[in-house]
């Protein structure tokens, strides 16, 4: 297969140069990994989003592993019999700890006390900018990046539905998404337009995909090897610094 790594190359400098002037940067991870794979071994894109960290800085990074939190599946407040119950003021967590900024209203934070969804909500609501990394499985993203989305639609629903304020708005957004063979492109535009509609200011240079192969029918062991190989090759020099050519970052 002929595999060009420079479009890749250019869209992760162009990334990381217009997020360089943010002091406040969160990046959110949703893939996974068993905790006892082979030489405690990243997913894709998890990798690539703590070469970014390093690249930009980690004094303005903060990269939050969301599959190592303990989160709540959404309750479907938006649609119960009762109407949409869904970020009312009455759902808001009353902690100032946890929620300093007054805005976290979710009502599974407050039927499960250990539930850590504050964590996510506390470092996006104080960010300048914020993007999501993840996989794709079956054609659409990881359930923890789904978990993780529509835990969040509170954030959504009291601007399109309540009519309040749009807390987001000042919030520059992105997704990086890595995948193997199978709708990639498609995933983008969807959580995109999700991202739109959450109300963040969506940056389109930070809205990207990586993926291996275009063969949707290519489930064979070597392609998935092939694909660890290409993806290394793409981003990393031998020694495992990220590999993006600095004359890029002048486009």
């Amino acid at each position: 297969m002929a595999y060009d790594p420079v479009p890749h190359r250019a869209q992760l400098a162009q990334m990381i140069r217009t997020l360089r002037p943010h002091q406040r940067i969160v990046f959110l991870t949703t893939s996974t990994r068993w905790i006892g794979e082979q030489e405690g071994e990243q997913s894709k894109s998890t990798r690539l989003a703590y070469a970014m960290a390093d690249a930009i800085g980690r004094d303005r990074v903060q990269v939050i592993e969301v599959p190592r939190l303990k989160i709540y599946s959404c309750e479907g407040n938006v649609s119960t019999a009762r109407g949409n119950t869904c970020g009312l003021a009455k759902a808001q967590l009353n902690d100032p700890e946890k929620n300093p900024s007054g805005c976290h209203r979710c009502w599974a934070s407050i039927n499960h006390p250990d539930d850590e969804l504050w964590k996510i909500s506390k470092a996006l609501l104080a960010a300048e900018a914020v993007v999501f990394f993840g996989s794709i499985r079956w054609g659409q993203m990881n359930s923890v990046y789904q978990k993780l989305i529509e835990r969040l639609t509170w954030l959504e629903n009291r601007h399109s539905t309540l009519g309040e304020s749009n807390v987001l708005a000042k919030i520059q957004a992105g997704i990086v998404i890595t995948g193997q063979n199978w709708h990639g492109k498609e995933v983008l535009e969807t959580q995109r337009q999700v991202l739109g509609f959450y109300g963040f200011s969506v940056q389109e240079a930070w809205c990207w995909n990586w993926q291996f192969s275009s063969d949707a029918l290519d489930e064979s062991v070597h392609a998935y090897r092939d694909a660890v190989t290409a993806f290394e090759k793409t981003f990393f020099s031998a020694d495992g610094r990220l590999l993006v050519d600095h004359s890029f970052f002048h486009l």
